[in-house]
């Protein structure tokens, strides 16, 4: 009985982690996610899940970007909002978006200390021209950091609840 409350739990997470986001072609994208704060990162590959395995939406390597890794629509679209990665903030922009750029992209993150993937972020990204899309995303800018963690703790709080009841049962 407790297998299964486990697995509900970190399927509840998994699935509280996919971040939405909406914007209007011609927008940028701010494509995020926070890494390890005091860990040495050595890759940062930003990919869509449509793309061919060798072809990226940004990669970072070598204490450096490889646009020649980079698929041919996103070359000169997408950098690092911070360049330093300061407190493992390793999220871009995807300037000028278009409806083909709408998909699930995902952040994977390698750093020296493990020699592999310590962290991964997801982000669904909806491009759309409905003008019900523009008043709400005006809305949303304003405090959809907040939902979003806010979201994350209740998630967590009610999946470790569900973890305790199982057990005492």
């Amino acid at each position: 009985m407790l297998s299964i409350a486990v697995f509900l739990s970190l399927l509840i997470i998994l699935v509280s982690g996919l971040k939405e986001l909406k914007v209007n072609p011609g927008q940028d994208a701010p494509l995020q996610c926070q890494g390890p704060r005091d860990a040495e990162i050595t890759l940062l590959e930003w990919n869509r899940a449509d793309l061919k395995s060798d072809d990226y939406v940004f990669m970072y390597r070598n204490q450096r970007p490889y646009e020649s890794y980079q698929h041919v629509s996103f070359k000169g679209r997408v950098d690092l909002m911070d360049p330093s990665m300061k407190d493992g903030n390793v999220s871009v922009t995807l300037r000028n978006v278009r409806i083909n750029d709408t998909g699930t992209y995902k952040c994977q993150i390698t750093t020296k200390e493990t020699e592999s993937v310590v962290h991964e972020c997801s982000i669904n990204l909806t491009v759309t021209t409905s003008d019900k899309h523009t008043k709400e995303s005006q809305t949303e800018s304003k405090d959809g950091g907040e939902r979003v963690k806010c979201l994350s703790v209740i998630i967590l709080v009610l999946s470790v609840f569900i973890v305790l009841i199982t057990d005492i049962m």
